[in-house]
């Protein structure tokens, strides 16, 4: 069975687990009510109206029950009722009431009944028995709180949150999966390796510290050697524009709830949440032939989006970030041969961290601009490329930007989860409304055609990526401290002195441990800094000027020189070894 047969399989029994979890839920406590009950990507929830205050004491009785319904092997059946019959058999329920009002009077909508006692609105589809279920693996693992339709003026509702599998395997690897990530927690590490720290005075807002600038600082550094090698002119624009600019891009009209604005002399002014109408009036500042295309402009821009308090959390979701953008302008024969060059680009930056990933070519949403024929252009632009390239992907139907179809890349790290980083939108509408040109070779004026394309996608979100990724323990090159040198005795302060000078000199990131504090305790507290190498230094260490080592995955070696473990190092720093 292919991976995409056995996904929708896997979604149709969670979306038909949902219902024995509905059905249980009213055999239990009769007085619930149900609204809806979505699988998602690691099983499903059920958003319920219940007297019932449901805790973790009760998820055994509900579970158990579940099994119960399924052991019973009750069909599932379909029945298409008018709209006016759906509303008779949910009178008593103003959920399903309210969401069956919002349809056309003359719709016909779908029940599923499960055995003849229970039945739900929904459009399916569902397995054909309950006893299909029977070897899928679920646990009911949470309870929260849920405004009916999210609108915190409605009333809290209770979601209860399942847990759904093929199999027990799956679910017990998932489980331990999400352990591990507890351990990983980038708001975990952050804090404990003083990477970063979050305030109530800046929710959303991440505040910096003395070692994640250092990672920081050594990823922008990255960037920009592979962009200036890959032929980027590197420029900056301002943080706040007119709602002037945003009218005309668009953006005024599409993504004003996510922007913040003010008013400057009584002009409404935002806050940039993207980059790229600044890039366009770049562009526009100077005329442009076919001889200056593709034009490659790089921009590492902090944007500010207003994201709700509730979906914030570490460096994550944020509320001001880096993006490592950049936006490339193009004659349309150019176009493939950007495209292939962006991905590999994106592809070289994430051998460099060992993340494997996938591709997703995003088509048009329904919240779009710009005529038929340009995003059939566009897209099929992009799928040529991908087939150019011979790369696996899949299609992602309306997930693209509002102005334009996308290539997005899914890394997945250690524990394998999945993130979307990088992405390449292709635009041909912000070309027109601002009126770009470029004079060709026939001496006409024509439309350059606009890549927006990010690799890390922002350096937040990318970094807290890497702290889960390597759980705290960067490889050598980004190490915030690369070595350090404890002294065994106070006898031997001075010479641990002389190698940490040494080390600084020659450009690694040391630090020096001379306290007067027996060494265990000195290497438990650098084990716990995620520190890549220890240097040690005892008697016998100074009176043969050599060094011990201890480095991460149980490495100790003795009796070296520093110049022979400097040469080392370096060569990990050179070749981003990880």
């Amino acid at each position: 069975m292919e991976k995409k047969e056995k996904d929708e399989k896997l979604h149709m029994a969670r979306h038909s687990l949902a219902h024995i979890l509905a059905k249980a839920l009213m055999e239990l406590y009769p007085n619930t009510k149900l609204t809806i009950g979505p699988a998602i990507d690691d099983g499903f929830y059920y958003d319920v109206d219940t007297d019932e205050m449901l805790t973790p004491d009760h998820f055994d009785a509900i579970e158990k029950k579940m099994k119960e319904i399924i052991n019973k092997g009750e069909k599932f059946e379909r029945k298409e009722v008018s709209r006016d019959e759906a509303l008779k058999l949910f009178k008593n329920n103003e959920y399903k009431t309210e969401i069956i009002k919002e349809l056309p009077e003359d719709s016909t909508i779908s029940i599923y009944y499960t055995g003849d006692d229970f039945f739900d609105l929904c459009s399916g589809p569902h397995v054909e028995s309950s006893r299909n279920l029977q070897n899928y693996a679920y646990k009911i693992h949470s309870v929260n709180g849920a405004y009916w339709r999210g609108n915190e003026k409605n009333k809290m509702l209770q979601r209860v949150y399942v847990y759904a599998f093929a199999d027990k395997k799956q679910l017990a690897e998932h489980i331990n999966m999400l352990e591990e990530a507890k351990k990983r927690d980038n708001r975990k590490l952050g804090k404990e390796l003083k990477l970063f720290m979050l305030s109530p005075e800046g929710p959303g807002f991440p505040f910096y510290l003395p070692n994640g600038m250092i990672v920081k600082n050594l990823l922008i550094d990255y960037w920009h050697e592979l962009h200036r090698r890959a032929g980027y002119q590197e420029i900056s624009t301002p943080m706040m524009l007119s709602r002037h600019l945003w009218e005309t891009s668009g953006h005024w009209d599409h993504y004003k709830e996510n922007m913040y604005t003010t008013k400057i002399d009584d002009v409404d002014f935002a806050i940039k949440p993207m980059n790229c109408p600044g890039g366009v009036l770049v562009y526009k500042n100077s005329p442009h032939s076919y001889r200056d295309l593709p034009l490659r402009l790089g921009e590492l821009g902090l944007v500010h989006r207003h994201e709700k308090s509730g979906e914030l959390g570490g460096l994550m979701r944020v509320r001001c970030f880096t993006q490592d953008d950049a936006h490339i302008f193009m004659t349309p024969e150019q176009i493939r041969g950007e495209i292939k060059n962006v991905v590999a680009l994106i592809d070289e930056v994430y051998k460099t961290f060992n993340f494997p990933y996938h591709v997703e070519l995003s088509t048009r949403p329904e919240n779009s601009i710009g005529s038929d024929e340009d995003w059939e252009m566009a897209t099929s632009a992009l799928k040529d490329a991908l087939d150019d390239l011979g790369l696996d992907y899949v299609i992602n139907e309306g997930d693209g930007a509002f102005y334009g179809p996308k290539i997005d890349f899914h890394l997945t790290d250690a524990i394998g989860r999945t993130w979307q980083c990088g992405t390449i939108q292709l635009d041909f509408q912000l070309p027109q409304r601002f009126e770009l040109e470029y004079t060709g070779e026939d001496g006409e004026k024509h439309r350059p055609i606009m890549i927006h394309r990010v690799v890390y996608g922002s350096f937040e979100r990318f970094f807290g990526i890497l702290i889960e990724h390597f759980a705290g323990a960067f490889p050598l090159w980004l190490a915030p401290v690369q070595v350090k040198v404890l002294s065994l005795t106070d006898r031997n302060n001075d010479y641990a002195k002389k190698i940490y000078e040494q080390l600084s000199a020659d450009g690694i990131r040391a630090e020096l441990d001379d306290r007067n504090e027996k060494v265990g305790y000195k290497i438990r507290e650098a084990l716990s800094m995620k520190i890549p190498y220890l240097i040690i230094v005892g008697d016998e260490e100074e009176k043969n000027e050599t060094i011990s080592i201890r480095g991460r995955g149980f490495e100790n070696k003795s009796g070296l020189k520093l110049s022979d473990f400097e040469e080392r190092l370096q060569e990990e720093i050179k070749t981003k070894k990880i």
